[in-house]
């Protein structure tokens, strides 16, 4: 649900960093299937399913000469799932839209342990400086618009993060690009500690 000024509750709160944000999907029912198999399961293939309607929905924000950066994992977890799943997302969504992907201007330094069943203030505090740019990337984000590509938003912490570090990097904007989002659970879940 949209406020008066086109924002989520939370957004009209709390301002994001990111200058917009879109998702292809609720986090609910089919589509939190897709992802979590694409997360989890190696069903890679959901991404070709995915990706396509990220860029549909992303059409405003997949600007001409904007550079499509994914969301990090740590380099543990990548090696044991072999894949980060929103690169994975970034490239379809790069390809069909005609961008360039970047998928190591982020670097994920700290390892953070998985998010799903922390509150919103622990997911804050968790990836609180465990995200930072690549030095020898710092070329390419500059002065550029950056798309940042994840599987799911749910708070909005990690997506943060990463968007701190984009625009202190010299980044024009960064937009969210997601494929699930997932819906407030409670009036709490609207107030985030900065």
């Amino acid at each position: 649900m949209l406020g008066v000024t086109g924002l989520c509750p939370a957004c009209e709160r709390h301002h994001p960093q990111w200058g917009q944000a879109r998702a292809a999907f609720v986090y609910e029912s089919v589509a939190r299937e897709l992802i979590l198999k694409l997360k989890y399961a190696d069903q890679i293939d959901n991404a070709a399913f995915l990706a396509p309607q990220m860029v549909r929905i992303g059409q405003d924000v997949l600007v001409p000469n904007a550079l499509v950066v994914p969301v990090p994992v740590h380099r543990w977890r990548l090696f044991r799932r072999r894949y980060n799943q929103a690169a994975v997302l970034a490239h379809g969504v790069a390809k069909l839209s005609g961008l360039p992907c970047q998928p190591d201007v982020l670097v994920r330094v700290r390892r953070t342990v998985p998010l799903a069943s922390f509150s919103r203030q622990a997911r804050w505090d968790e990836v609180a400086q465990a995200i930072t740019l690549r030095p020898s990337r710092q070329g390419l984000v500059h002065g550029r618009d950056v798309v940042l590509v994840d599987d799911v938003l749910t708070t909005g912490a990690t997506a943060a993060a990463c968007t701190r570090v984009l625009l202190n990097a010299g980044a024009r904007s960064v937009s969210l690009l997601v494929a699930g989002m997932v819906p407030a659970r409670a009036e709490s879940d609207l107030d985030r500690v900065d």
